[in-house]
């Protein structure tokens, strides 16, 4: 158990209520399918549309909690607009191992294309919203992997209730943190004769190493404070922790069902 939910009943509560989705995810049979690097290169052509929309619950976070907008004016509480703006930091803007700065979302678009995956979906995707189409009209122009589609459609779901403790609670319990170290393993295992994945390889380093400590810390901490002693919010914040992780089980069962 955490520090914060050792101090936390509610926080507590809420992880107790999400371990068995935790453990099928930890456990999933995907990860023993991805035996080849074609099937690896599949699966991040799943997998970069959950890289991608996972930025659109931080950026709803940080528009809530911080001000993003002239003039500025001061928003929510010192302490949560630390909380967000250091996880936006490393998210967005991150160190890129080959010099400067990198987002995440980035870092793996360049990983897909030294494995040799396909990036070209979810290029059309960024596209089409950025010519002023909606979420839906985008993935289904681009054609989109259906399990991909129907977790953006999940995240996005989510964001539309335009609760901010439900956001909260999917950006702290639903996210790339889900990703075991035995997954690490098995990909640096199918990159031991050739250096194709060592970008993604640092990707999961890089996110096992933020996610899975530091900023998983801030993210329950932040969820705590937006919660507070609100047993309605923390009832409302453990069923979308809930619905986030069945839809991350679905998207694997996808994946897992085209390997």
């Amino acid at each position: 158990m955490s520090t914060q939910a050792a101090t936390n009943p509610h926080l507590a509560s809420l992880q107790a209520d999400i371990q068995p989705l935790r453990t099928q995810l930890a456990n999933h049979p995907l990860y023993g399918k991805i035996n080849s690097q074609q099937k690896l290169q599949l699966f991040m052509e799943h997998h970069v549309y959950a890289v991608w929309d996972f930025m659109s619950l931080l950026k709803y976070l940080q528009h809530h909690l911080t001000c993003t907008q002239a003039p500025w004016v001061p928003k929510s509480t010192a302490e949560l607009r630390f909380f967000i703006n250091e996880i936006v930091l490393g998210e967005e803007s991150d160190e890129d191992p080959t010099g400067g700065h990198i987002s995440h979302f980035e870092l793996y678009k360049r990983a897909m294309q030294k494995a040799g995956a396909s990036f070209s979906s979810i290029d059309q995707v960024v596209m089409s919203l950025q010519n002023g189409q909606t979420v839906s009209q985008a993935l289904t122009q681009a054609q989109a992997p259906a399990s991909a589609a129907a977790f953006v459609a999940s995240t996005f779901e989510i964001i539309g209730r335009d609760r901010l403790h439900e956001v909260a609670a999917a950006f702290a319990f639903g996210r790339e943190d889900l990703i075991p170290d035995m997954f690490l393993a098995m990909v640096k295992e199918l990159n031991a004769n050739d250096q194709q994945l060592n970008t993604f390889i640092y990707y999961l380093e890089r996110h096992i190493e933020l996610d899975g400590d530091h900023h998983a810390g801030l993210s329950a901490l932040l969820l705590s404070h937006v919660c507070g002693d609100d047993a309605l919010k923390w009832a409302q914040a453990s069923a979308t922790a809930q619905e986030a992780l069945r839809a991350r089980i679905a998207l694997w069962d996808g994946i897992a069902a085209q390997l």
